[in-house]
């Protein structure tokens, strides 16, 4: 019976569904107050505006650290839907999308449709795929160009074919991808598994997963010339971008250091319950076995030992950066989800192997009942099917229950109060004609917010309004009573931003005259 639920057809388009709606709702009301979403925005903002392409700013004046891919593509699609909400969101949701059906396509290719509703139910419900699914922030994206490589480089072990030159391209242009999206800490997620895999080749005569030096280093020469311009025409760039936003990473001086244990936890948490399951058919694996370790990695196939190299090392090499935030490791989720559906298929397919035919069962039997006595291999493939369905329902309601949660309080504290705000003033400002602007605050959205790139200072916003060049300021409720004096028949307008119930950032007015 779970058997049957799990492989059928209507349960994967169900899984399906429900993970693309909590993609698209997870981040709900739309704001860009958090979780530095307002400097990633800003680059396509400013690409567009002020024709900034290669190198742009953050809302408060300051370098932008990232590479803008990112926010050439978020420029493109601004021009063809004309809304930036979309844009902005868009590259991170269809990268989440991409991955989710190339997941699917490999297990099953691979493992079987049940093995691959586990792949993808991992990926799509737990507790960090959704959050970033919408996010204006480069981490999906990213994730997807590492799981292109390393899918490719899965197919190469698992086929035993060579790489040729066709491959070296592909791979030069997604490493060159990813350098322009955050540099080259892909190496971190993609090199160690890659060293670990070819070193112990050595002994087994398994198929190379090492495509050659040069898609590596010609990528690195790419992003090495946009570090070059930055700092020969970008003034600030070096300190910020070289030394604060790189260099410093692997310092304790700048960023906050986290212990080297920091991500295993956090990893174990968000990936639950599919953590604990990947954990549990491991143990279920070794007891086989009789906890035979070596025999097992004797055993194991090399595109199984690649996912476990792949995932592991890039855990393990991030593990080893102080500097270290929750989503960063993120990038390990998709081939733990491969390594899942490798792991269910293995012993579901052994214990499907391994079990005697149905005649012979009838033989087995229970000398008082005469019913058939359930061998070892059955009872395992019982337990690996019941456990799968569990942490599927488990995490369809832990995932689905706090995701919804968390928007029905997002909506009830007003997360969106600036973006209201900034909406109704550009509204009045069509309208009534006004020339208006921000006066220089915290919150960096509510530039977005207003569709401007600047903001302006209190003494400029002053001078320009007394001289007539303004018809409306956007101010703090802190700095608008100090304002309000200086400014020559100035008036405080109804429209004002709600509060926000969680306290954070400030709440604004709009003064007119």
């Amino acid at each position: 019976m779970t058997k049957s639920l799990l492989e059928d057809r209507w349960t994967l388009w169900i899984v399906a569904a429900i993970t693309i709606f909590l993609f698209l709702v997870a981040n709900l009301p739309w704001q860009l107050d958090d979780y530095d979403q307002a400097k990633q925005a800003f680059t396509s903002f400013e690409m567009i505006k002020e024709g900034r392409w290669f190198y742009q700013q953050t809302p408060n004046a300051h370098v932008a650290t990232k590479p803008p891919l990112i926010g050439w593509i978020s420029a493109g699609l601004f021009e063809l839907t004309r809304s930036w909400d979309l844009a902005w969101r868009l590259p991170s949701f269809l990268a989440a999308v991409a991955i989710s059906i190339l997941l699917l396509r490999a297990a099953v290719m691979a493992y079987g449709s049940l093995a691959a509703l586990i792949a993808l139910s991992a990926f799509g419900l737990n507790l960090l795929s959704p959050r970033l699914a919408t996010l204006v922030r480069t981490d999906m994206p990213l994730t997807l160009i590492i799981f292109l490589i390393g899918l490719l480089i899965w197919q190469k072990a698992r086929h035993g074919e060579p790489w040729n030159k066709r491959d070296h391209l592909l791979v030069f242009v997604l490493l060159t991808g990813a350098m322009l999206i955050k540099g080259p800490i892909i190496w971190a997620f993609l090199l160690p598994g890659i060293g670990i895999f070819e070193w112990r080749r050595r002994s087994n005569n398994a198929p190379s997963v090492w495509c050659g030096w040069w898609p590596w280093v010609a990528s690195l020469g790419v992003f090495l010339l946009w570090v070059v311009g930055g700092i020969v025409f970008q003034p600030g760039f070096f300190d910020e971008v070289v030394v604060r936003e790189f260099v410093a990473r692997f310092g304790e001086t700048i960023h906050r250091s986290q212990p080297l244990y920091f991500y295993l936890p956090h990893l174990l948490h968000k990936f639950l319950p599919w953590s604990a399951l990947i954990i549990a058919v491991a143990i279920l694996d070794l007891r086989s076995r009789r906890w035979k370790i070596r025999a097992m990695f004797r055993e194991i196939s090399p595109e199984t030992f690649w996912l476990l190299c792949w995932s592991l090392g890039g855990l393990l090499a991030m593990s080893l950066i102080p500097s270290k935030r929750v989503d960063r490791i993120f990038p390990v989720l998709p081939p733990l989800c491969l390594l899942l559906a490798a792991q269910v298929a293995s012993r579901y397919a052994s214990c499907s192997h391994g079990s005697v035919s149905r005649s012979s069962r009838s033989l087995n039997v229970d000398l008082t009942g005469h019913r058939p006595v359930a061998t070892e291999d059955e009872r395992t493939r019982g337990r690996i099917c019941f456990w799968s369905a569990v942490a599927l329902l488990l995490s369809i309601f832990v995932t689905g229950g706090y995701t919804i949660s968390k928007v029905i309080s997002e909506y009830r504290n007003h997360r969106d109060a600036l973006v209201v705000f900034g909406r109704e003033v550009r509204r009045e400002a069509e309208v009534h004609h006004w020339r208006y602007e921000a006066v220089a605050a915290k919150d960096e959205g509510l530039l977005l917010y207003l569709r401007k790139t600047h903001f302006i200072a209190p003494d400029r916003a002053i001078g320009e309004w007394n001289i007539g060049n303004l018809d409306a300021l956007v101010a703090s409720t802190e700095k608008a009573p100090a304002l309000m004096r200086e400014l020559h028949d100035a008036v405080l307008s109804q429209l004002k931003s709600n509060k926000r119930n969680d306290e954070r950032g400030q709440a604004y007015v709009l003064i007119t005259r």
